[in-house]
């Protein structure tokens, strides 16, 4: 088919920019970013304090010599990473590192405390991070002796919060969104269409692509020091830091991914350099398997860089978490990253051929079928259970994601009929001549005024580009196919940003431990214990029975109430009644409680402190005269 142009220059319209896919991808990706700053919040921790000694609250009669934290998976502690403080504020520890007192699967560190601490309420605040590379830490407060007022402000903000967490986050993202651009569209010019090498819009999507990851990785690898410390951005060019930050694995990470960006940068100059010349089809045959191979291990490689540091490197089975991983980030490059692609090639390449379509749709199938694979073994394995994938953040981010997964493989649906109509021939090729009755310029003109001449030749290609536009657009297969891969491509971008936010969210297996791991801590809601504990002196009017109420039943202070009835249910006056609590399978106690008379057969006793939830035995001690008294002894369940 030919076209031909309009006899006069282009109109200002025809020669107005029109939106491109780049600037809708822009748009859709500042969205995103807005998104991501309007929910930025401090990442949640990955692995969780699941247990201490003392505990949380807890009342201790004596000072312990060391405070220890349990967590649920491996965590990296710096010297100062656990800190004991006094009621006034002042260190209550030695200030020596915390000491591995991990005993088989159980994760576990203890700090010395100073001796001679006085009675009071200790705060404990500790900062750690988790093996998957996020910063964890929180704080608690215990007791000796009695509870009392303290200087201490427990710490409002998580670590990897702030101004520095919420770059951090945005670096990460676009790491990931520079990684599947790069290996997503290099695959798709090999695999696809090899002519796209010469395409200048893919060049500049992919070399935009490695430019992204890039600069991502050295962000992150400035910022991580700050981010798992101090949270100050100040500190980001802080060379001890960053010497610290190089020895963790991590660090270690982002550096090998900046290694295998180098080498990624010679692959792509040698993909659209050499091999986009080359025109012998035995050549180019042999360069394309050997770009192959070579692009497939680099991209392993720098997928292997988040696996390494990430949720695949702890928890169940990391050695088949960690290369399921892999291969899961590799197709979601292959099918997120051509789809960019090929929405580059539909808005600024018309000459695309539906062959190339056709292709993609194969490897966009195989890929999904990939991602579902991989995807329910990662899902089993950060979630664990099914009340877990309702009851925890991290699983309703999953059911997220799966849900946007559902409707992209829909929209994909459409873009397969859409690409069947393409090979059947709706659309037809067009090329673009000159109209036959084209004012002509003279040979003259042009000679002796090349200015002239540049300006009629840059109409005549802005015309021809225009024209080339309109019978593109006049396509309907083609049209129909651009319209479904930019909502496949917008879908993808959503994907994106709620796939990088999972990575800074507490799995929901972790978070069910933490929850179980606290609720059986933590100090059980019984209420009031009641006891009846009837005596019998041995001496005139010498028996009864005491009732007594312990309230509110459970660790920390306690208001005891004695009732002291004879035989006949009436008030018993007794000179002096005594108490004594020990906990036997903790080798505390005996913990006196001296109760007063109020009234006639009532007494009561205020400020006990229960220290810790247990089988403790009550005994009570009642003298009825100068000579004759009795103990008596009841085991009762408090806390």
């Amino acid at each position: 088919m030919t076209a031909t142009a309009p006899p006069s220059g282009p109109s200002p319209s025809a020669l107005r920019r029109p939106l491109t896919a780049a600037g809708l991808l822009t748009a859709l990706l500042g969205a995103v970013f807005g998104l991501l700053l309007a929910v930025a919040a401090p990442a949640s921790a990955h692995a969780a304090l699941t247990g201490s000694d003392p505990q949380d609250g807890a009342v201790v009669a004596t000072a312990p010599q060391q405070v220890t934290l349990t967590f649920s998976e491996q965590v990296a502690l710096g010297a100062d990473s656990i800190r004991v403080l006094d009621p006034s504020g002042k260190r209550a520890d030695t200030g020596a590192a915390p000491r591995d007192l991990h005993s088989g699967s159980t994760v576990k560190y203890g700090v010395a405390l100073r001796g001679g601490l006085p009675d009071g309420t200790y705060t404990v605040a500790w900062q750690a991070v988790s093996a998957d590379s996020h910063p964890v830490s929180g704080a608690f407060t215990f007791s000796i002796g009695a509870p009392s007022e303290t200087t201490v402000a427990l710490p409002g903000n998580k670590a990897g919060g702030g101004l520095v967490g919420t770059l951090y986050d945005i670096a990460r993202y676009a790491a990931y969104a520079g990684f599947i651009v790069l290996a997503g569209g290099a695959a798709f010019v090999l695999a696809c269409w090899q002519r796209g090498a010469g395409a200048r819009p893919l060049q500049r999507l992919v070399v935009r692509g490695w430019m992204t990851i890039t600069a991502a990785t050295i962000a992150m690898l400035l910022l991580r020091s700050s981010y798992t410390g101090s949270g100050k951005l100040g500190d980001v060019l802080d060379l001890d830091g960053l010497k610290a930050v190089l020895d963790t694995k991590p660090g270690a990470a982002l550096i090998s991914r900046l290694l295998l960006l180098g080498a990624s940068a010679l692959f792509v100059a040698v993909l659209f350099g050499t091999y986009a010349k080359r025109e012998d089809p035995r050549e180019k045959k042999d360069l394309t398997f050997g770009l192959a191979i070579g692009g497939a291990v680099i991209a392993a490689g720098i997928a292997g860089t988040w696996a390494l540091a990430e949720h695949a490197s702890t928890g169940l089975q990391p050695g088949i978490a960690m290369p399921v991983d892999v291969l899961h980030l590799l197709a979601v490059a292959a099918w997120l990253g051509g789809l960019a692609a090929l929405l580059t090639a539909l808005y600024r390449t018309p000459d695309l051929p539906s062959e190339a379509v056709r292709r993609f749709s194969t490897i966009a199938f195989v890929s999904v079928v990939v991602l579902v694979a991989t995807g329910v073994y990662q899902s089993w394995r950060q979630v664990g259970t099914w009340s877990a994938l309702t009851g925890t953040g991290y699983g309703q981010l999953l059911l997220v994601k799966v849900g946007l997964v559902a409707v992209l493989v829909g929209i994909a649906s459409m873009s397969r009929r859409w690409t069947g109509r393409l090979a059947a021939g709706s659309g037809a090729s067009a090329v673009v001549t000159p109209e036959a009755d084209e004012e002509p310029v003279a040979e003259a003109e042009t000679t002796e005024n090349p200015e002239r001449a540049a300006q009629l030749a840059r109409q005549r290609a802005a015309v021809a580009t225009a024209e080339k536009k309109r019978i593109r657009d006049a396509d309907p297969g083609r049209s129909g196919l651009r319209r479904s891969v930019l909502a496949e491509v917008g879908i993808a971008v959503a994907l994106l940003a709620v796939t990088t936010i999972l990575t800074s969210t507490e799995p929901g297996r972790t978070e069910e431990e933490a929850a179980r791991s606290s609720t059986a801590a933590a100090p059980a809601q019984s209420g009031p214990v009641n006891l009846a504990l009837p005596f019998d002196t041995g001496g005139e009017n010498g028996k009864g029975t005491v009732r007594m109420d312990i309230d509110p039943g459970r660790t920390g202070a306690n208001v005891i109430h004695l009732w002291i009835e004879d035989p006949g249910k009436k008030p018993m006056d007794v000179p002096e009644v005594k108490l004594a609590f020990t906990l036997k399978s903790k080798d505390i106690g005996p913990l006196p409680a001296v109760p007063v008379r109020l009234t006639e057969g009532h007494w009561t006793a205020t400020g006990l402190q229960i220290p810790i939830a247990g089988d403790w035995d009550v005994a009570v001690t009642v003298r009825t005269s100068d000579i004759d008294q009795t103990t008596v002894t009841k085991n009762v369940k408090i806390g």
